[in-house]
């Protein structure tokens, strides 16, 4: 039984016991992005199919780097819970192989009961019912940027992160020469995509020493979703095996343009009938569900901004003239807005979401870009504006400003009365809670910048 055919709880079982896999390792995507996972005896997974399994909810209550989450309001967990455990469902659907490690299955898991309130593929699962309802169904594509490195986690560590060396030098995109050059790599993680389910469409390099773009093949939105977390975690496991590194962090050198995480999202009608946004006789092909949906995402972009720009670092890539927007700007075939209008065929008629950044939580943002889209089609909104030429040299509608840091954005998305909406008191209160964390623990951070420029002067 090949894994990716697997579907239901009596298809786990089946390939694990005809496999007779000792053991399998399973995972599932944490608030900040990151994958969390343990392996599991088979005795335990067999059981686990039917009835979960218990995890130690700080993962839920913890940062990035394991730090505790204190005085945000985050009080699903902490200290005066004990930390007690939430439990986890396996999804059989997501079965993979893992090509590195023969003898084992690989399973995403997702927050059941009353974890589930805060669990980032839950958040857009909830987005997905809301999307069913309105007789949609989604359509999405992630497009990643990420550099690589000759350097390895202790390497990195030695050097303070500071002159780590790119696997090539210079700005060389779409560079045939690199990719030839480095094509052992390149096929690869090709394969390693099409192994472990998350084929590439395309891949090149992209402007900076050792930068690579990957765009995902399109699919249902809960299957891309998935493809993303497993392509950003098993990418950078892919690497170190290699003594490499690949950081998907939003901007790591002031040199270079950043890292994007856009998104490619068009909707189909549920019963069949074809494309919800294509219209032949319309402006830019664009049906009116698609612009009252574009309308929708630009109306609350700054609001959910926390969700799409989720670190400290993805504001140092929202600047003028790299490639990032920085106000929620709408153009047809125009990359220097927030949106670009993709006029097409009835297939491919699409919007690209071109606000968020590669560090981002892949559900956390596509919820975020999903559902402020739906709330356009059922408020009926109308675009703003539709830029021409370039989005940076045009002063914009007050509308259009998006927050310039993690903080100011985490404080708009508490107040925001469509992201309560959308997805749930809980998880706002305590999403917005860990924005405001991760914010602070900035603060306290005393950078090279600043002992450059005031230790003698000032």
């Amino acid at each position: 039984m090949e894994a990716r055919d697997v579907n239901t709880t009596e298809d786990a079982k089946r390939i694990v016991t005809e496999r007779d896999i000792k053991n399998v390792k399973v995972g599932f995507i944490d608030v900040d992005g990151v994958m969390r996972g343990k392996y599991l005896s088979r005795e335990k997974f067999l059981g686990a199919l039917d009835h979960g399994f218990a995890f130690c909810d700080v993962v839920l209550g913890w940062d990035s780097n394991d730090q505790l989450y204190e005085n945000v309001g985050t009080d699903f967990t902490g200290w005066h819970t004990g930390y007690a455990d939430a439990q986890i469902r396996i999804l059989p659907e997501t079965c993979r192989d893992i090509p590195f490690e023969p003898e084992t299955l690989f399973f995403l898991c997702e927050f059941a009961a009353e974890a589930a309130r805060l669990c980032p593929r839950n958040v857009l699962g909830r987005v997905l019912e809301r999307t069913e309802s309105l007789g949609f169904r989604a359509n999405t594509a992630f497009e990643y940027e990420f550099f690589m490195f000759n350097e390895t986690p202790d390497s990195a560590r030695e050097k303070g992160y500071r002159n780590l060396q790119p696997i090539s030098p210079g700005f060389f995109g779409y560079s045939v020469l690199r990719c030839s050059t480095f094509s052992d790599l390149y096929h690869e993680l090709l394969d390693l995509a099409e192994t472990m389910g998350f084929p590439i469409e395309g891949i090149h390099t992209e402007t900076g020493p050792g930068v690579i773009e990957a765009a995902l093949a399109v699919t249902d939105a809960a299957e891309a979703a998935d493809r993303a977390a497993l392509f950003k975690t098993f990418v950078k496991v892919w690497a170190q095996r290699k003594e490499m590194m690949a950081t998907f962090m939003a901007k790591w050198s002031n040199d270079y343009p950043g890292q994007s995480g856009h998104i490619h999202l068009s909707l189909d009608h549920a019963d069949g009938s074809g494309s919800a946004f294509f219209d032949a006789d319309q402006p830019m092909r664009m049906s009116a569900v698609q612009r009252h949906f574009v309308a929708g995402q630009q109306h609350y972009m700054a609001e959910l901004t926390a969700m799409l720009a989720q670190t400290v670092n993805a504001y140092s890539r929202m600047v003028p003239g790299f490639w990032a927007p920085t106000h929620a700007t709408l153009g047809c075939e125009n990359r220097t807005t927030a949106l670009r209008i993709i006029p097409g065929s009835a297939k491919s008629q699409r919007v690209e979401f071109r606000l968020g950044s590669a560090d981002a939580n892949p559900y956390i943002i596509l919820a975020a870009a999903l559902g402020s889209g739906l709330l356009g089609i059922e408020r009926q909104l109308e675009p703003v504006e539709v830029v021409q030429g370039n989005a940076y040299a045009r002063e914009h509608d007050a509308s259009l400003v998006l927050p310039t840091s993690l903080e100011q954005a985490a404080e708009a998305l508490r107040g925001s009365e469509a992201a309560r909406e959308l997805f749930g008191e809980a998880f706002v209160d305590h999403y917005a809670g860990t924005r405001v964390w991760e914010a602070l623990q900035y603060r306290k951070h005393v950078s090279d910048w600043e002992m450059q420029r005031y230790f003698e002067i000032i």
